[in-house]
């Protein structure tokens, strides 16, 4: 899939290293073809890494994607530059009165506090009101998936005595979901977070059902009827590296944390982990691409109907 994006957005040179095959706007723009459009708000502390991690991921179909990257308004990032955030991304009220096949909101880093404590939450909530209306299949991610389940349908959370940190089998629970069309019957993904949520409360809501889950890491995967929405609470976005990236962050800190499960060999965190996920990764990716937003989404984008 030929991804475009602005030619000076870091993840561009790494993406073409990696043969991934990046168009650059100007580019893009004779062609005569229509791109779906992509939203990704991005919530994660360190932007450049989670946009590249995406961007991969969504490069795996014979589609032309138009990404477009969204910040809060309400919020300051502490560990991305304003420069970085002022050059390629959009708030709000820049794309309110738009249109888009898909839309992916990012885990944050906020789970120690309470949704409405949280001082974007206001702006989060009109954010998520707005993709009912405007978005064909909104894709939410691990903070992502608990918020927008509580928002839309009151599903609540529940704090974990630690952190759940590793890599994890996972049960395809919906066979016929074409959202794992292809997958494995069991699967593995990683997991990154201190709540969860539980499958009796999410089988008490008529419009969702429990697609893939864990005898671990718990509820993975999400959807409601039709794809509309789809809730994902691990991060199979995640490069190798990056949980080993954040427990040596937590270790840093001095935070009492455990070593991330099934993930180290030997649980030595001096050994490279194996990249255990990355094939159901894209797939799922290509799978919610294809069926649920190019398959589903009208030509013309404005007649996008809300639910």
């Amino acid at each position: 899939m030929p991804i475009r994006i602005p030619k000076s957005l870091p993840a561009f040179d790494t993406l073409y290293e990696e043969n991934v095959f990046v168009v650059p706007s100007q580019t893009a723009d004779k062609q005569d073809i229509r791109p779906l459009r992509i939203l990704l708000l991005n919530l994660m502390p360190i932007k450049d890494v989670a946009e590249t991690q995406f961007l991969r991921l969504l490069s795996n179909t014979p589609l032309q994607v138009d990404i477009e990257f969204l910040a809060l308004k309400s919020h300051t990032s502490k560990n991305t530059s304003k420069t970085h955030i002022d050059t390629f991304y959009n708030v709000f009220d820049d794309i309110k009165n738009q249109y888009f096949d898909g839309f992916i909101i990012t885990g944050a880093p906020v789970e120690h506090l309470s949704f409405e404590e949280i001082d974007y939450w206001d702006e989060f909530c009109e954010i998520m009101q707005w993709s009912r209306s405007n978005v064909q299949s909104t894709l939410h991610i691990c903070w992502g998936a608990v918020a927008g389940l509580y928002y839309h349908y009151g599903v609540p959370n529940y704090h974990l005595e630690k952190k759940m940190s590793g890599v994890f089998e996972h049960k395809v629970t919906e066979s016929k979901s074409i959202l794992l069309k292809g997958f494995d019957e069991i699967f593995k993904a990683p997991h990154s977070r201190y709540t969860e949520v539980r499958a009796e409360d999410i089988e008490k809501i008529s419009d969702l059902s429990v697609i893939a889950i864990s005898d671990i890491a718990g509820v993975h995967i999400v959807k409601r009827k039709g794809c509309r929405q789809i809730f994902i609470t691990g991060h199979c976005e995640y490069d190798r590296d990056t949980l080993a990236n954040e427990y040596i962050r937590d270790k840093e800190k001095g935070i009492s944390i455990d070593i991330p499960c099934n993930y180290f060999p030997d649980n030595d965190f001096s050994k490279l982990p194996p990249f255990s996920w990355s094939a159901h990764a894209n797939l799922f990716f290509s799978n919610w691409l294809n069926y649920c937003v190019y398959q589903t989404t009208p030509f013309h984008i404005r007649t996008i109907t809300g639910f």
